[in-house]
């Protein structure tokens, strides 16, 4: 991981490349917890020691490097952690079997665009419009990862609202709070599945059933593909100047200095629009 300094000099440009491949080195910012005075019990899980009121902000932006535990079931705890590779193993062959479908749907001849209001002027969509449906759904994707992580993972809980603290912390919070807890780091399948199946659901009512499966898939490969390269924004040791070096720079400001912008993961797109860019001089001062 990175090893920036928690102020904003400059440092040894050799000292940013020594970290950068150290992948198991942890950010000298992460906290060491004092179990005697912090705010949680940290010998008991902490989902539900949510009561923490004003100072819950402050106290989940201060990482600690230490793996967290949520639940006091073992059977719920596990379905809350999985490694990195179990998400590819599980999502991939879905990815490829549902392009599969998808295609040969498409090749039978018989979808239509717009058929429901008029077969007049409805639109027949080919095969070979896949690639470019499966694209489409990729980028829709993008912006549905920039807007959850934005107003969903990153909303300010009411300091007097004990179950949107606790929902913020199981969704987010212990993220930011453990950002090197490696079981952590991806979307366990189990609960992945359900808000996969709740999208699906969605795109069959908006989409003649073809087409809406063809975005689908498009949308859960980009998915997989974000939470692959977010566990290496962690982990990894990308080459310097190349994308995914900017990238894991970018997302270790995210951490540690700036939570309120630069919610982009896989790509920075849509935090020009949305102007929540981080500053590029605070790069420029490490570099």
């Amino acid at each position: 991981s990175f090893s920036f300094q928690s102020h904003p000099e400059p440092v040894d440009e050799n000292v940013v490349d020594a970290a950068a491949q150290t992948p198991t080195r942890m950010d000298p910012r992460c906290k060491t917890v004092d179990v005697e005075k912090d705010l949680v019990d940290w010998q008991k899980p902490l989902l539900w020691q949510g009561g923490l009121g004003e100072k819950y902000d402050e106290w989940v932006h201060q990482p600690v490097d230490r793996p967290i535990r949520l639940f006091h079931s073992d059977f719920l705890e596990r379905l809350s952690k999985t490694a990195w590779y179990v998400v590819f193993m599980v999502w991939a062959p879905v990815v490829l079997y549902l392009s599969w479908v998808s295609y040969t749907s498409l090749a039978q001849g018989n979808t239509r665009l717009f058929s429901s209001f008029t077969t007049e002027y409805s639109i027949p969509v080919h095969k070979y419009y896949f690639p470019f449906i499966f694209l489409l759904g990729m980028f829709l994707w993008s912006l549905l990862e920039y807007l959850i992580h934005r107003f969903v993972f990153h909303m300010k809980p009411p300091a007097s609202n004990y179950y949107l603290i606790t929902l913020h912390f199981l969704l987010h919070g212990q993220h930011h709070k453990s950002p090197f807890d490696s079981s952590r780091l991806v979307f366990p399948p189990v609960p992945a599945s359900l808000v996969i199946g709740f999208f699906y659901g969605v795109l069959r009512l908006l989409l003649p059933e073809v087409l809406g499966l063809s975005v689908f898939v498009g949308g859960l490969c980009g998915y997989v593909i974000y939470d692959m390269m977010h566990y290496y924004l962690h982990y990894g040791s990308p080459k310097k100047g190349t994308y995914l070096y900017g990238l894991k720079a970018y997302h270790v400001k995210h951490h540690f200095e700036h939570q309120k912008s630069g919610f982009g993961i896989s790509t920075r797109f849509w935090d020009y629009p949305f102007r929540t860019l981080i500053p590029e001089e605070t790069f420029e001062k490490e570099d």
